[in-house]
């Protein structure tokens, strides 16, 4: 697996900048417009659910079950950003990851934080 399987993020090109401080250096909040979520919830399947059985067993990294908590974790956050960008935002501040099991039957992945108006000083 190469590293894009491993990690997220932004471009640098992205129109709503999504950040987990409070502010933005070389920038004001002109607009707090208020909270947006992004949110998932994704079902292991079988053969995943197996291939982890056996791997806890002997060891090391759950590479199939890491690719798929990316996978969700980046649908999250672009859903984070398609909210942020229907209600007039250009960042996203304070963002953060919430995780949890649902009903025993998948992992809920949310996406959140302060939807805002930034400007360059």
């Amino acid at each position: 697996m190469g590293i894009e399987n491993y990690g997220g993020g932004q471009t640098a090109q992205a129109d709503v900048l999504v950040v987990t401080t409070n502010d933005v250096p070389g920038h004001q909040v002109t607009q707090v417009i208020g909270e947006v979520f992004g949110l998932t919830v994704r079902s292991r399947h079988l053969g995943s659910q197996i291939g982890a059985g056996l791997k806890s067993m002997i060891g090391g990294e759950l590479k199939g079950l890491t690719k798929t908590l990316v996978e969700t974790r980046n649908q999250a956050m672009e859903r984070l950003v398609e909210q942020a960008r229907a209600r007039g935002a250009n960042a996203v501040l304070m963002m953060r990851f919430d995780v949890s099991e649902a009903a025993d039957v998948g992992t809920e992945v949310c996406a959140y934080g302060t939807a805002a108006v930034i400007s360059k000083l």
